[in-house]
């Protein structure tokens, strides 16, 4: 069934909004206290299904309407987004704010794409999430700046639970590793299928771009040490080449937002439709450099995978904290926004 047809389509369901306003006090926004246990944003125990989600909040740039208030890019890194199915006491979602929306540099970048991006000051997702029950919170772990968050959901809510629809997943993961180290995108157990992934990179000298070189190995329901596909470079597989030569674009399906050549910094996605990389025991995703280790660098990287499963299902990891700002340079990116 195409997009089209679903449009045109009359379905039996009620359509409704989570959000952050308050009609009593007129408030916009929830605020989340750096330090503060996680503050819920959603809590629903009626069957249904998320079709668009929408935030933003301030921190992360220059206010105009507060020049004195402390900003830091870093909440882009430090506000973390997690999501709950059905009753689980563990998320099946947990990432920063802005790997979650495609960018892991902690900097904002105007992309669109079918699922995902960063819309003009605003965080998009048009992943469909299924549910029987859904909690959706937000932590902040900056140190001192006082989060408010502007939150929006359309949502379909059912008379009953929906039969054969799987449950949205996404998995964080950042590291700074050595030149020839593979580098995991995803390790999990169960059946589903996989349906793409964001990747922000930079290496740790100026001028290097050769951590591209490395193709996905991609093993499916195996634990032989031979991948089910392999591909031919980590830029062909987000559809470009030559390192994209052409620079920074963003499409429906791939893009990459960011790429400064100088400074050794990409961001990349891709999303998979027809194409989604179906598995029924297990699915593990790397990508494994051929050159030999002399002729690599060390590189840091900041990825987000999505995929569904039959069932909610806890992460395979948990979210490195330690690890949330290993990055080797963030950008100064800020500018005026009309008052």
């Amino acid at each position: 069934m195409t997009v089209a047809t679903m449009i045109s389509e009359l379905r039996s369901v009620t359509s409704k909004q989570f959000t952050t306003f308050d009609p009593q006090t007129r408030s916009k926004t929830k605020r989340v206290m750096p330090g503060a246990p996680a503050t819920t944003l959603v809590e629903s125990d009626t069957p249904g299904m998320i079709t668009r989600m929408w935030l933003t909040f301030p921190g992360w740039f220059w206010r105009h309407w507060d020049p004195k208030a402390e900003n830091d890019p870093s909440t882009l890194k430090k506000l973390i987004l997690r999501i709950y199915w059905d009753g689980e006491d563990y998320p099946s979602v947990e990432a920063p704010v802005g790997d979650f929306f495609g960018i892991g540099h902690c900097e904002f970048r105007h992309y669109v794409s079918r699922y995902l991006g960063m819309s003009s000051g605003g965080f998009y997702c048009y992943f469909p999430m299924p549910y029987n029950k859904v909690r959706i919170e937000v932590e902040n772990l900056h140190d001192s700046i006082p989060i408010d968050i502007f939150f929006n959901a359309n949502y379909e809510e059912y008379d009953k639970p929906q039969p054969g629809q799987g449950r949205f997943h996404c998995l964080f993961q950042t590291n700074r590793l050595g030149g020839s180290e593979p580098l995991p995108l995803l390790d999990v157990k169960g059946r589903g299928h996989y349906v793409g992934c964001c990747l922000s990179m930079q290496g740790e000298e100026l001028n290097y771009l050769s951590y591209l070189e490395a193709p996905e190995y991609i093993y499916i329901d195996t634990e032989s040490g031979e991948p089910t596909i392999v591909g031919t470079g980590l830029e062909d597989y987000f559809n470009g080449g030559w390192y994209f030569r052409d620079g920074e674009f963003s499409s429906e399906l791939h893009g990459v937002p960011l790429k400064d050549t100088l400074r050794s910094m990409i961001s990349m996605y891709r999303f998979h439709e027809q194409d989604a990389i179906a598995f029924k025991e297990s699915l593990r995703i790397a990508f494994v450099n051929p050159w030999e280790a002399q002729h690599l660098k060390p590189y840091w990287y900041s990825s987000t995978a999505y995929w569904y499963q039959d069932r909610a299902s806890a992460l395979p990891g948990k979210l490195p904290v330690d690890r949330l700002m290993g990055l080797y340079r963030i950008r100064d990116t800020d500018h005026q926004s009309y008052p």
